[in-house]
């Protein structure tokens, strides 16, 4: 697979299909009456920057290391995806903002809600099936890149098109005689975001900070090697994720009247195991011990 190509096609198809769907979410909204429909279309021009930023924090990150970066890149893609937290939190709030105002503006009896037309509903439907295509198709590459940024940006997808079901929701009892139910789908909308903005950044986050990979992660490495050859016991195993990459630090024991020379060729074929075994295991540190003496 040539990850650049991959990489490029997945930008140019979520920035235009964003693109073209925002403008039509747009004229639906306008044109008929739907504030769910005009918020819906500025969540969708949000992704636009989001496919865009993605593509940037992918394409730093596949960077080779180098003098002032030994351990490589990949943490590009962390700040890509926290940004991306952020553009879809600002988004959220915004949409929660001008929902909470017409509803304000319509109790103080200062605006009357507009009952949409069926334009609105008809791109609620449109966008369902199409931002949930995208959603899948992102998702299928980005696991092949095992990319956080484009999983954020598959994610920003999803939540597209559970907001439009929101909008069809609040459009369609908009239509049945319940007009307040339009601007109350833009607060759903809000919510359904801000959640999917904080999965996103906390996700960066730790991976920006050396947590530790997951309880399930280190006890399926640690049964790895303690199935290896010669090694007597696990005295230490540290896990730290950097960017979609995971480093190791171990200490295992070895017979203590061996020689240096077989300690060394143990511990050689414990790292190429792991490394085999576990692709996103980017380097595993090993340190040998002599095992206790009965």
């Amino acid at each position: 697979m040539d990850e650049k190509k991959v990489v490029a096609k997945l930008s140019r198809v979520g920035i235009l299909g964003n693109v073209i769907l925002s403008a039509f979410k747009l004229f639906a909204g306008i044109f008929g009456h739907s504030g769910a429909m005009i918020s819906d279309a500025v969540h969708s021009l949000s992704d636009v920057f989001a496919t865009l930023i993605a593509y940037i924090g992918v394409v730093l990150s596949k960077q080779e290391a180098d003098k002032e970066h030994p351990y490589g890149h990949e943490r590009f893609e962390c700040i890509a995806s926290l940004i991306l937290g952020m553009i879809l939190a600002a988004t959220g709030l915004g949409i929660g903002y001008s929902g909470i105002k017409t509803l304000l503006k319509a109790r103080a009896g200062t605006a009357e809600i507009a009952i949409p037309t069926l334009l609105p509903l008809i791109a609620a439907i449109v966008s369902v099936l199409v931002k949930e295509g995208m959603y899948w198709y992102t998702m299928y590459y980005a696991k092949k890149l095992d990319s956080a940024a484009f999983k954020a940006d598959a994610w920003h997808h999803r939540s597209d098109a559970f907001s439009s079901v929101g909008s069809f929701i609040g459009i369609g009892a908009a239509k049945l005689g319940f007009p307040i139910m339009d601007p109350l789908a833009s607060l759903i909308i809000c919510l359904f975001i801000l959640k999917v903005a904080f999965d996103i950044s906390k996700d960066a986050l730790n991976k920006m900070t050396d947590t530790s990979c997951s309880d399930e992660f280190i006890q399926e490495v640690h049964d790895f090697i303690s199935a290896q050859p010669d090694v007597k016991n696990i005295d230490l195993l540290n896990t730290r994720q950097f960017g979609n990459k995971v480093y190791i630090d171990l200490e295992i024991a070895v017979d203590r009247n061996m020689s240096l020379i077989n300690a060394h060729n143990i511990a050689e074929r414990v790292h190429a195991a792991v490394e085999q075994q576990f692709p996103n295991v980017k380097h595993i540190m090993i340190h040998v011990n002599p095992d206790k003496a009965d």
